[in-house]
């Protein structure tokens, strides 16, 4: 089938796009703060490493029951109601000024980010084919990475450059985010309720789609626990848990890695954590690429899924000798790296729920990885805190790191070695099975 003329469902991509730059922008204001406030607050490594904690098992829970009402109120009331609540708890860390009091901050904020993921994977299921469906998932997912670009650019700016001070740095982000929210609620519609989608680009979207959203609507609804039944889930679920961790370690603690290691201050944050992010950008949209590339000369879904994930978990093998690094640039080259194979990795990974469940229960699945991937993530920044007060060192987090993403893609490769779909019907079964 030839590809439509119509580009709504990229205009779409491209929302999804910025509402992950904000998130990522909105979560890392406070860790790019983190050694000014430290030193002006006089904060210990504990207690930011369990505001760091924290935040990862509230983001998690919070996962589970988003990807289940994003299910049932749908991605654009999700999306929305989600982002508001986010950005109320970012713009709350302004009023405190000690890690157990930003906690209270963290918890809106965690709860209303759990839904961008689900939110954005569903809506990538609602608009796009499985054959474009990684590389849309790329290009949103390296929206974090610009966040992350963004962020120690930003906020330098309006703390120093401007003179505004750190609480600025809050209130001028967030507000961003409110023009997001309003611009989604316009313009947001699935494919057949969007009046500017020609019926070919609704063709396109729907072309390797068993049912059509109408038809799939009509069916009866699985319950939210018979994806457990299936070992696809478990294949996502074991995948978030062990690569999540270490992507949340870059995000908290990277400026405070620089610190330590090269005695970098807050304004000169901003080129080796650019750089970093930079890599990554190109590691998400190229995990992406390379299997969508793969699909369109005739790899079958798995196969090109597996081996793009596979090209990316080898990226991550050098952040092991990052620590020993002679200079600034080699650590960045390094961790960059390892960002850019997490970023390709995640694009593919994040394709499984989409690629193997219906569209009804997509939501769901992601919620439920997005737990796995956060209680990782709550062991990993209480380890790290622990790691860093008593070793005094990154290196055995790093080299942790470098092994993860190969061990990942083992296991999802044991656990779903077919990667086959799992139907409608074999879910609603299992839903009436449960109920009798």
């Amino acid at each position: 089938m030839a590809k439509p003329s119509g580009k709504v469902r990229w205009i779409v991509c491209a929302f999804l796009f910025f509402a992950v730059v904000l998130s990522y922008v909105d979560r890392l204001v406070l860790p790019v703060l983190k050694p000014e406030l430290a030193t002006r607050y006089h904060w210990d490594e504990e207690g930011y490493a369990n505001l760091a904690a924290y935040f990862q098992l509230i983001y998690g829970i919070a996962y589970v029951f988003s990807g289940w009402v994003i299910d049932r109120i749908g991605a654009r009331l999700g999306y929305a109601v989600a982002m508001a609540l986010w950005t109320l708890g970012h713009v709350m860390h302004a009023a405190f000024t000690t890690t157990s009091g930003m906690i209270w901050a963290r918890i809106p904020l965690g709860i209303g980010e759990a839904a961008t993921f689900p939110a954005a994977l569903k809506t990538v299921g609602e608009w796009f084919p499985k054959r474009e469906r990684a590389l849309a998932i790329g290009i949103f997912n390296a929206g974090s990475n610009v966040g992350a670009i963004v962020t120690p650019l930003l906020v330098p700016w309006i703390v120093v450059g401007l003179q505004l001070g750190w609480r600025a740095a809050f209130y001028v982000t967030g507000s961003l985010s409110v023009i997001w929210l309003i611009g989604w609620l316009i313009f947001y519609r699935r494919p057949r309720e969007k009046a500017s989608v020609t019926p070919e680009e609704v063709a396109w979207i729907e072309s390797d789609s068993t049912l059509t959203e109408d038809e799939e609507d009509r069916q009866p609804r699985p319950s939210w626990g018979s994806m457990f039944r299936h070992r696809q889930a478990w294949a996502y679920i074991t995948g978030r848990f062990m690569i999540d961790p270490f992507w949340w370690t870059f995000l908290f603690w990277l400026p405070d890695f620089f610190s330590r290691r090269f005695d970098l201050k807050l304004s000169e944050f901003g080129p080796p954590l650019v750089a970093v992010y930079l890599l990554a950008d190109i590691g998400s949209i190229g995990g992406g690429w390379i299997s969508s590339r793969l699909l369109g000369r005739g790899f079958k879904t798995g196969r090109a899924r597996k081996i793009a994930m596979f090209c990316s978990a080898l990226c991550t093998v050098p952040i092991a000798f990052a620590t020993q690094a002679p200079n600034m640039w080699i650590a960045v080259l390094f961790i960059g790296l390892a960002c850019a194979g997490h970023q390709g990795f995640s694009a593919n990974l994040y394709a499984l729920p989409g690629d193997l469940f219906p569209r009804r229960m997509v939501g769901s699945v992601v919620g439920i990885g997005g737990l796995s991937g956060a209680i990782g993530g709550f062991i990993m920044a209480k380890s790290a805190g622990a790691i860093l007060e008593t070793v005094g060192s990154f290196q055995p987090i790093f080299i942790a790191a470098a092994c993860a993403y190969l061990l990942a893609l083992l296991v999802v490769h044991i656990i779903v070695p077919r990667y086959a779909p799992v139907p409608l019907s074999k879910l609603t079964g299992d839903a009436q099975t449960a109920t009798h």
